[in-house]
């Protein structure tokens, strides 16, 4: 393919693809992006890309493209909250308490009643499926699950001292 070919090519397809990404991830800006990360691969291997071919090619590569961008956006987003999680209690607090009351507080409202019945007063997994109206499975999970919260809110135990 030659540049008066490529120039055909954006001028065709250009405004097609955006919509196809835009229409998948949502947002103009990232949208731009991939389509422009998409027409660069193009001019990179234009000699090797067949014309009559590369409309498929442009779809392709966007796709590609955009897949990339939301894995990069997904791991960026995951090292992100990591860290905030991290550095949650880097404030000095002399009463581990409140701590623990303030991220108690941040579970949902079943996981809270269940972690209260269970770790502070003693009942059974059985007996809070019976005062819960859950089965004991469900009872086990969720306890879990918030465990798993909690674990990861505080951290370690040098952090929150």
């Amino acid at each position: 393919m030659n540049s008066k070919e490529y120039n055909i090519s954006v001028d065709k397809y250009a405004d097609g693809v955006y919509r196809f990404v835009l229409k998948n991830i949502k947002n103009e800006e990232k949208a731009q992006d991939i389509i422009q990360d998409t027409f660069e691969k193009l001019w990179i291997k234009a000699e090797n890309v067949n014309f009559l071919k590369v409309k498929s090619y442009i779809f392709t590569t966007a796709y590609h493209t955009m897949i990339d961008h939301i894995r990069k956006d997904k791991k960026q987003t995951v090292l992100d909250r990591n860290a905030e999680l991290k550095h949650a209690h880097e404030r000095q607090y002399s009463d581990l308490n409140e701590i623990l009351q303030e991220a108690i507080d941040m579970l949902p409202k079943i996981q809270k009643s269940l972690i209260l019945l269970r770790d502070y007063e003693g009942y059974s997994y059985k007996e809070i499926a019976e005062t819960t109206n859950l089965n004991e499975s469900q009872v086990k999970v969720y306890i879990f699950r918030a465990r798993k919260f909690l674990k990861n809110y505080l951290g370690t135990i040098e952090s929150v001292i």
